[in-house]
């Protein structure tokens, strides 16, 4: 069974991916990003999640096709309809703790499995923490979609690749990758991504635009923490309002989202926390006759420090 292994420094998390002897995701990893993502929802010092692989090659090869075969096999082979009817049963009946357990042993295990490897993601997406896909090599599958469901992704230069290879087992991506690839680049190529199934390597990656950075290896980890120092610096508070306005509210029709993010903005600019730095910032443009906010140095300070000062304090 895989694990996460973790170490802080600063406001940042980096979470190292171990699953020996090939880097598959698994149950037990499943169970540690649980837990990581717990911890960067209630941890007010954990500001970013950097994601990483233990493997000197893969990120994370992918998901453990021998778990998903047999989940397949823990039930009755059912229609769409079925499945779809029996996964909203089975996420009801988790709400109830006692019962999530007793699920985990029953023929439904296999939809138990989905619908908490999905909620996971979705509770990142959600989260007030940045994640940040530290890609050291290959991200298939699995693998792939946990990068997606990070906010940001910074790939290593080599002979590596990203992809969802799971046409090639006779079934489309379960954990999330064609409606996160969708919302990415568009469904013409998305879906060309999918039903091709071979893997992209990082050049091909970034010009897509599934990665937002090629990076030497050596500088992979050093680069990655600063994006997660810089992004999350930002008030946990205002970042989850953002992300969870960009991921939902682009999914809705224009109006909902729009009602989305106006419900996001009056939440989040009524704490105490974005009143006293409105304050600051106006007496700061009193103080100097100056907009604080078009001096970069001066923004990037404040926001690490809660206060807008002139640069000879």
């Amino acid at each position: 069974m895989g694990e996460v292994r973790l170490e802080q420094r600063g406001r940042v998390l980096t979470a190292t991916l171990d699953n020996p002897p090939h880097a598959l995701l698994d149950a037990g990893m499943v169970d540690g990003l649980d837990a990581l993502v717990e911890r960067a929802e209630t941890d007010d010092g954990v500001g970013a999640v950097v994601l990483t692989g233990a493997h000197s090659e893969r990120f994370i090869a992918h998901y453990d096709v021998g778990e998903i075969l047999m989940g397949a096999r823990s039930g009755p082979s059912v229609g769409t309809r079925t499945a779809s009817a029996s996964l909203r049963a089975v996420g009801a009946l988790r709400r109830v703790h006692q019962l999530e357990d007793a699920l985990a042993r029953s023929p439904a295990a296999g939809l138990v499995a989905l619908e908490r490897f999905h909620d996971v993601f979705i509770r990142m997406n959600r989260c007030g923490a940045v994640f940040v896909a530290a890609l050291n090599g290959w991200a298939m599958g699995g693998g792939c979609e946990l990068a997606l469901a990070c906010d940001t992704r910074i790939m290593a230069d080599g002979d590596y690749g990203i992809g969802q290879p799971e046409i090639l087992f006779a079934f489309p991506p379960g954990g999330g990758g064609t409606q996160r690839l969708a919302r990415m680049l568009g469904s013409t190529r998305a879906l060309r991504v999918v039903l091709d199934g071979g893997p992209l390597s990082p050049a091909e990656a970034a010009e897509l635009g599934m990665v937002d950075e090629v990076v030497p290896p050596a500088e992979l980890l050093d680069r990655a923490t600063a994006v997660a120092e810089r992004l999350g610096s930002r008030p946990k508070r205002a970042v989850g309002a953002a992300k969870r306005a960009v991921y939902e509210g682009s999914s809705l029709p224009l109006p909902d989202g729009l009602r989305l993010e106006r419900a996001e903005f009056l939440a989040a600019a009524g704490s105490e926390e974005a009143a006293r730095a409105m304050e600051a910032y106006v007496e700061a443009t009193k103080r100097t006759g100056e907009l604080p906010g078009y001096d970069r140095a001066m923004l990037d300070r404040a926001l690490s420090e809660g206060t807008f000062r002139d640069p000879d304090g």
